[in-house]
């Protein structure tokens, strides 16, 4: 078994067939399994998942819904995976043709390496506008709030076995921004992050703005956490004039938001914003 792929399952039921439609067009020189994890699925996804079984013969199904979030699902299906090389995608997502191979032969060069990601396939023109399309599209993501390590989204992340067991896997304590905890511990291990953009992603931005306002609330709170947690890591200590000004930004922004799109993305950034506020008094750590 050359490459283990694990994917999460949640409330995916909408959109897990065209995943798993992609999963059944790859080809891989060496044989490859994927893991499917039910982490606690209250839908008809796990049933779809099973019915591609003689359409993905190394199907294997697992449970962990012991313990909710991502974190946790694709570190109980790493613990079942038969192969070297580990590789994470998400259910609603969509990998391109021949990201199997591709992710392989990356990952067994380099150890530790991310996919490329393409939002515009999946996501409806208002969310697109409202997070574009930058994210991961030609190298990997920069920490800006302090210069730092670079990171990327899980979703489509893939790693020398030895390399996850090493780091003790995904932070399951982490509700949000556990991919980039995980890829800053295993560079500290020193392994570097390599960027694979032959490897394509087709990942899904959130449609409603109730549903991104969360989001970035989330990210905003539990980006305090990695503030908090890394400074005993080299990472610089954010200076208290860094909030404000972001703060600064989104009242001069406001005229703006008569335009649907800048609307969009004002609200995503107040959510942020709220985030760290609320994340500085939980975590007791000034990241406003």
């Amino acid at each position: 078994m050359r490459l283990s792929v694990i994917m999460p399952v949640y409330q995916a039921e909408a959109t897990i067939a065209v995943q798993l439609d992609a999963l059944t067009r790859q080809t891989c020189r060496d044989p490859w399994e994927l893991i499917a994890v039910d982490n606690g699925c209250t839908d008809e996804s796990m049933a779809i998942v099973a019915s591609y079984r003689e359409r993905l013969p190394h199907m294997r199904l697992a449970r962990a819904a012991d313990a909710k979030g991502p974190a946790h699902a694709r570190n109980a299906g790493a613990r079942l995976a038969q192969a070297p090389y580990l590789a994470f995608c998400d259910a609603d997502d969509e990998v391109a043709d021949g990201w199997v191979e591709a992710i392989a032969d990356a990952v067994e060069a380099h150890g530790f390496v991310a996919s490329r990601m393409d939002a515009a396939r999946l996501s409806d023109p208002r969310s697109l506008a409202a997070k574009g399309n930058n994210r991961q599209q030609r190298g990997l993501i920069e920490y800006t709030y302090v210069p730092y390590l670079p990171f990327a989204g899980a979703c489509g992340l893939a790693v020398r076995r030895d390399l996850h067991d090493a780091v003790g896997g995904f932070d399951e304590s982490m509700r949000y921004l556990e991919d980039c905890d995980y890829c800053w511990r295993v560079q500290l291990e020193g392994t570097p992050l390599v960027f694979a953009p032959a490897a394509l992603v087709h990942i899904r931005h959130r449609a409603d703005p109730r549903g991104l306002y969360r989001q970035a609330r989330n990210w905003g709170e539990y980006n305090v956490v990695l503030l908090k947690r890394y400074q005993r890591h080299g990472m610089p200590a954010p200076h208290w004039s860094t909030g404000l000004r972001l703060w600064w930004k989104l009242v001069l922004r406001l005229p703006g938001l008569l335009r649907q799109a800048n609307r969009d993305r004002w609200i995503w950034a107040l959510g942020y914003r709220v985030g760290q506020v609320r994340g500085s008094v939980k975590h007791r750590y000034l990241a406003l």
